[in-house]
């Protein structure tokens, strides 16, 4: 079973939820930007929630199904005439057609069985800054449909989960040396953005300098470099940084970073701990639900 590349759109990547444990040769995780979409898509097909997707950015991919599949689409609506969160069934022969965003940046795309695509590292992620797990998809590729599920498909609905309103941030490691500017937004996601970090545009923060030491930094971190325009690492971040942090985005809404576009509004709002905790254990006790609905 095999899904041929008719057109690739803006960037389609295979993705699964990373590669870690090689943070130490300066290779961060990679994986979807949404993770919280990929989980659910792959879930609804019953496939492990790490099995290998496709990842569509800003303007989707057509895809040709040789054989009859069984499909989730989840994230952003696409505009591909499928709907969304939610098993469905695709027939031999049929072209499903992609098209730009309507609202949000990505669109992940699962097969009942998963992408049969070699492992890298441990993941068959796609790296794009670096190559590492392969490189996007062109026009012509064929991606072989493999035999992983474990578990029925079955039907499902959108997250109850708003993508909307502030994103929500915990105290960074050296917070202390701000006042809470990042706090007062509004910034901008600038067109510079890509998946190793996402450029905000806005009021610059003053930008504490010197005494820094170059130091690990995570998915999710609000860094400010001394033109005080924030940077919030992604997906494909540098693992080590010498700009001070004064906030780190939560886990809970590290699928929003994923569904910013260029041009998008941010703000942040400050939250402790146990909220970002009690934020997370809710996000995934949907997801446990939806694994575990017949």
């Amino acid at each position: 079973m095999n899904i041929r590349v008719v057109s690739p759109g803006m960037q389609t990547t295979v993705q699964d939820l990373g590669r870690f444990g090689w943070a130490h040769f300066g290779v961060s995780a990679s994986g979807a930007a949404d993770p919280l979409a990929l989980r659910a898509a792959n879930l609804l097909v019953g496939n492990a929630e790490n099995a290998a997707a496709l990842e569509m950015t800003l303007i989707g991919a057509a895809l040709e199904f040789q054989e009859a599949a069984t499909v989730a689409v989840t994230g952003s609506d696409f505009g591909a005439g499928l709907p969304l969160w939610t098993a469905v069934e695709v027939a031999a022969g049929q072209t499903v057609r992609f098209g730009p965003t309507q609202g949000g940046a990505r669109a992940y795309l699962a097969v009942r069985g998963g992408l049969a695509v070699p492992r890298v590292m441990g993941s068959a992620s796609t790296h794009v800054m670096t190559g590492v797990g392969g490189r996007p998809l062109r026009a012509g590729d064929v991606l072989a449909i493999g035999d992983g599920a474990v578990r029925r498909p079955r039907t499902g609905s959108a997250p109850p989960f708003g993508g909307t309103g502030p994103l929500r941030a915990t105290a960074g490691p050296q917070a202390d040396r701000f006042h809470g500017e990042l706090y007062e937004g509004p910034y901008t996601v600038s067109e510079e953005s890509n998946r190793m970090g996402l450029r905000l545009r806005g009021a610059p923060i003053p930008s504490p300098a010197g005494g820094m030491l170059t130091e690990g930094v995570p998915l999710g971190a609000v860094q400010v470099p001394p033109d005080g325009q924030p940077i919030v690492l992604f997906v494909e971040h540098q693992t080590t940084g010498g700009y001070p942090k004064p906030a780190n985005v939560i886990s809970a809404d590290f699928w929003r970073l994923g569904q910013l576009r260029p041009r998008d509004t941010v703000t942040f709002e400050k939250v402790e701990m146990g909220q970002a905790i009690e934020l997370l254990r809710e996000q995934e006790q949907w997801l446990y639900r939806l694994g575990r609905a017949v």
